[in-house]
């Protein structure tokens, strides 16, 4: 019974890790679920039959219930369920020892006891749980997004103070006589060091991700702010350029008035009205700073053939920080302009609706299929997810940061795919 327990709990140990650190789905099949299973329970009473516990069949039985129960390239789950069971069986033996140590002193004695097996298993289970919630979640970091140095570099360092501590133990259960508690106390508290220095490994390659992701996010912000700078340098060469043949206009104009050719005169008057409206604003929203954002996505929408409407107008400017009105608004008709080209009928529509304490902000725009919404939180599409999906991110971040509130859904509307992002922003503030 013992060996069903322990492959047991070695299963749902990968499963977690995988699953929460890898983020690789399980397969829909349950046929395949359920062999997976029985690969697991078939192995322990293969062990408990024979009373051996042969590292060929755990090798078979762990690869085979991994490569079963997910869904994922083959040679990626023999490689990962490989990596797997090295790296638990490296903090089992360290949750052995220190069960070892402060339970059965040092292991003296104790060749016959087997109990101590499950407790060790809860306490890798744990060393796990933590890293998850302290370092993975909490950072929305995993190990999927790790660069492979930091992987190995966690496989070569359990290596080191595995082999090292086999060693010391052994010499330690054999010398037993000539060393008191406060050797045994030492050697508990160097594994609980190398078991910290695990988390300072794991924690370095968390932040490396962090790093890269805000130097991501800061790059995407200066490139959106280029843009937006390089389409005002536009509008304003074309006003200098008119403004520098605005003489030479009322020239010509006064000579067809003083020839009394009015219709002629007219026809010239409308045709440098027409060039005026070229690089005039289109949109005006109530804020400058903003009608300068809109205005941008519009010029980007016409070169991408998007139909793009805007509604509504504030009487007041935006309760935000110019930076922080070009992440909030940057990014949702970025991605509203990307999701719409792909779209049969593109078209972004933008509302802005102001009532006495809030502003709303509404924008919807078509897409070619319904877009992955987890949680009420958009998915990228992308394939690299580690170094995108970043926009609406920093749009909620914005949204938290003025103490506001969003909402995103995904319809159908006439049978057309909508995504469409509401947010209410307080007029009165603190940040």
């Amino acid at each position: 019974m013992i060996y069903i327990v322990d492959n047991l709990l070695n299963y749902f140990i990968y499963l977690f890790i995988i699953y929460c650190g890898f983020k690789i789905s399980p397969r829909k099949n349950r046929f395949f679920l359920g062999v997976s299973v029985l690969t697991v329970l078939f192995a322990g009473v293969f062990n408990a039959y024979y009373d051996v516990n042969p590292p060929v069949v755990y090798i078979i039985w762990s690869v085979l219930s991994i490569c079963f129960f997910f869904e994922e390239r083959l040679g990626h789950l023999i490689l990962l369920s490989g990596a797997l069971m090295y790296f638990t069986g490296i903090v089992d033996t360290f949750s052995v020892m220190l069960m070892q140590i402060v339970m059965i002193g040092g292991g003296i004695g104790s060749t016959e006891i087997a109990w101590w097996m499950e407790p060790a298993y809860l306490i890798s289970f744990l060393i796990y749980l933590l890293a998850y919630l302290r370092i993975l979640k909490k950072h929305d970091v995993y190990l999927c997004h790790i660069e492979f140095k930091y992987k190995f570099a966690l496989l070569v360092q359990g290596s080191i103070f595995q082999m090292f501590y086999n060693y010391v133990f052994i010499f330690f259960n054999e010398n037993h006589t000539r060393y008191g508690a406060d050797a045994y106390a030492v050697f508990f508290i160097s594994i609980v060091g190398a078991v910290y220095s695990i988390f300072l490994t794991l924690s370095l390659a968390a932040k490396n991700i962090l790093s890269h992701r805000q130097n991501g996010e800061l790059q995407s912000f200066m490139h959106m702010q280029k843009q937006q700078y390089d389409y005002q340098l536009q509008q304003s060469a074309a006003l200098r350029r008119f403004k520098h043949d605005l003489v030479n206009h009322i020239g010509v104009l006064r000579e067809l008035m003083n020839e009394k050719k009015t219709e002629e005169a007219k026809e010239y008057i409308d045709t440098i009205w027409n060039m005026q409206d070229e690089f005039d604003l289109k949109i005006h929203t109530g804020d400058s700073f903003l009608d300068v954002i809109v205005n941008y996505y519009l010029y980007l929408a016409a070169k991408e053939k998007i139909e793009f409407e805007v509604v509504g107008r504030l009487t007041e400017k935006m309760p935000l920080e110019m930076v922080d009105i070009t992440t909030l608004m940057g990014n949702i008709l970025q991605n509203a302009v990307e999701a719409a080209r792909k779209a049969d009928v593109p078209r972004i529509r933008v509302e802005f609706i102001e009532h006495k304490k809030e502003i709303f902000i509404v924008v919807s725009n078509s897409a070619a299929q319904k877009v992955n919404i987890k949680k009420g939180f958009f998915m990228t599409s992308k394939k690299d997810r580690a170094n995108h999906g970043f926009g609406l991110k920093n749009m909620i971040g914005t949204v938290a940061k003025y103490h506001g509130e969003y909402y995103m859904e995904s319809i159908e509307e006439n049978g057309e795919a909508l995504f469409k992002i509401s947010i209410a922003i307080p007029k009165e503030s603190k940040k």
